[in-house]
């Protein structure tokens, strides 16, 4: 992995992508602090109703922030942004096996292809922060670790798949303070979906992640859980359609959108 820039070279969500488009492969969260970050998830045209429905059924690890039209690499999240190059990494799918991770997606794009933007949790790390909230995965330096859970998601057209959680250990006393803090943002998948016994959702070992790194705890921390937009790349898995691209996990889209617009009062 690239050595990340200093924290003064990626302050902005242009400076940031800039940055990626030049080559940085680092995981994305505590840049651009203040903007939210989102999910990728691209799918052929004909895919693209089976993926909506899902977001639709399955609001809380899947919240949509926007949907381009066929083709198109842009969003109004960030208008001179390019949905191709503007991510550190990405990876691309086949009948639903991971084939490669790249910079980016220029020879892979088509005119075909519908681009989903899902709210991510990175958005809310500056929230917790403020309320005096420690985020350990930026303490330690680590991407977010991220699980696969017995928790099936509603099913929709062809796709379906269970539930994938973002792990984050925090201070018994400030879990209450944690959870008020991320209801507010339920577009950047809201409150936690679990505090405690990483068991109840079929979680065996913590150190152990699907996706990211495991995140060291300390003395008095207990694990909570919020639904992950990684959710839909194991859907791409249980479903298998014939192309896709994706963010690799931890590796988002930087928005020029201030986090604070997905704030509820």
């Amino acid at each position: 992995m690239t050595q990340a820039p200093s924290a003064d070279r990626l302050d902005s969500p242009a400076a940031a992508r800039a940055a990626y488009r030049a080559g940085l492969v680092s995981p994305t969260s505590g840049h651009a602090p203040g903007s939210t970050q989102a999910n990728l998830v691209v799918l052929p045209r004909d895919w693209a109703w089976d993926m909506l429905l899902f977001a639709q059924r399955n609001p809380q690890p899947v919240p949509l922030l926007d949907v381009t039209e066929p083709g198109s690499p842009r969003t109004p999240l960030a208008p001179e942004a390019d949905l191709r190059t503007d991510l550190p990494l990405y990876r691309v799918w086949r009948d639903g096996e991971l084939v490669e991770e790249v910079p980016d997606v220029m020879d892979l794009w088509r005119e075909d292809l519908v681009a989903f933007l899902v709210g991510c949790s990175f958005s809310f790390e500056r929230a917790l922060l403020d309320a005096g909230v420690p985020v350990r995965n930026i303490e330690q330096g680590r991407n977010v670790a991220m699980y696969r859970t017995d928790r099936p998601c509603r099913p929709a057209g062809r796709l379906s798949g269970e539930l994938v959680v973002s792990m984050r250990p925090v201070p018994a006393a400030l879990v209450p303070t944690a959870v008020q803090v991320t209801a507010r943002m339920p577009a950047v998948h809201g409150a936690p979906v679990h505090v405690g016994a990483p068991e109840a959702l079929g979680i065996s070992d913590l150190d152990a992640p699907d996706f990211g790194e495991p995140i060291d705890a300390r003395p008095g921390d207990v694990p909570v859980f919020w639904a992950c937009g990684v959710t839909p790349q194991a859907a791409l898995m249980a479903s298998r359609p014939p192309f896709a691209i994706t963010h690799a996990p931890g590796h988002m889209f930087v928005t020029d959108v201030p986090d604070g617009t997905y704030r509820l009062p």
